[in-house]
């Protein structure tokens, strides 16, 4: 099982997230689409080999063919609205954001899932970019769908824990 390798990677001082791993992931009352959907998409934010090698295979039997592509989607178009929409924030110059973006993002309209888990995935991997504006943007999607708080804030446990594994094993792995 991916879980059990990636906490058996963890060194003893990161005790707290092999717990966290099992709490968020293994024991997640999220749909399974919802969950593994969430999963891959914040494994593929977090850019870690280690950790998309081994959450990847979990994620795609348990995803239909068309999430797991959605989810992996949500990760790649995040990856772009994540840095334009951060950086319109950050920017002094408000004009900036009455300008066109003009940036193809087509997948956010047609998934091909439940528009309500892609949206749950466009979220988690915001936490992990880091984007204020997307973060309230999918929330308040969500919320509007009906998605209830716990179920969101599950994605961003989600979310802290894979990354914070994938900083842990990436850093473990450049140490002597």
């Amino acid at each position: 099982m991916a879980l059990d390798e990636l906490k058996a990677a963890l060194p003893d001082y990161a005790k707290d997230l092999k717990l966290n791993l099992s709490a968020v992931i293994g024991n997640s009352d999220l749909p399974t689409q919802q969950l593994w959907g969430t999963v891959l998409a914040c494994a593929m934010a977090t850019r870690s080999p280690s950790v998309l090698r081994e959450l990847e295979p979990e994620a795609k039997a348990n995803l239909k063919p068309e999430a797991y592509n959605a989810a992996k989607g949500a990760a790649a178009v995040m990856a772009m609205n994540n840095v334009y929409y951060r950086t319109l924030h950050l920017l002094s110059d408000k004009e900036y954001s009455s300008m066109r973006a003009g940036l193809r993002m087509n997948i956010i309209g047609t998934p091909g899932v439940e528009k309500a888990d892609f949206e749950l995935w466009c979220f988690a991997v915001s936490a992990i970019n880091g984007c204020g504006q997307c973060l309230d943007s999918h929330e308040a999607v969500l919320r509007k769908a009906g998605v209830e708080r716990e179920v969101i804030q599950a994605s961003m446990k989600i979310a802290a824990v894979v990354q914070a594994v994938a900083a842990t094993l990436d850093s473990e792995a450049l140490l002597p």
